[in-house]
């Protein structure tokens, strides 16, 4: 299913698009994916995406997103260190399009994939030690 991301030069802001197997268009908000593995890519951007990001923020939720539809589902691909193969990641804002450079995404990558190793599911909630009912400290 395609995926058109853009930005709105009238209304100052990046728009989403996906359209469905019979043409419907559907304007999406804030993030998206498409393919095999995006309920996946989605999941984990829920938890890691914000507007407050910088560039690398962004890249490193989308690269990790990437990295956990890839984990669940065998015809996404993600980044693999030992063939050298890190995804293209592109920045759309009013100035236009503009690839982030490899370096920067390779960067992030091999210091997700570091820290994987310690902790292969990612991010993990916050557990608070407070016993009070809904963490009331009372």
């Amino acid at each position: 299913m395609p995926l058109l991301a853009g930005f709105d030069l009238h209304r100052k802001f990046g728009r989403i698009f996906s359209y469905d197997v019979t043409g419907g268009r559907y304007e999406e908000h804030d993030f998206y994916a498409v393919g095999s593995g995006s309920h996946f890519a989605r999941g984990s951007l829920k938890k890691l995406f914000s507007l407050e990001h910088t560039e690398p923020d962004a890249v490193r939720a989308a690269v990790e997103s990437l990295y956990d539809a890839a984990d669940d589902d065998s015809a996404t691909g993600g980044p693999d260190i030992n063939r050298g193969i890190y995804p293209l990641v592109y920045r759309v804002d009013e100035q236009g399009v503009h690839e982030i450079s490899a370096e920067l995404v390779r960067e992030l990558s091999q210091q997700m994939l570091a820290e994987r190793k310690l902790n292969p599911n990612g991010s993990r909630a916050h557990v608070s030690t407070d016993t009070s009912p809904l963490g009331d400290s009372q």
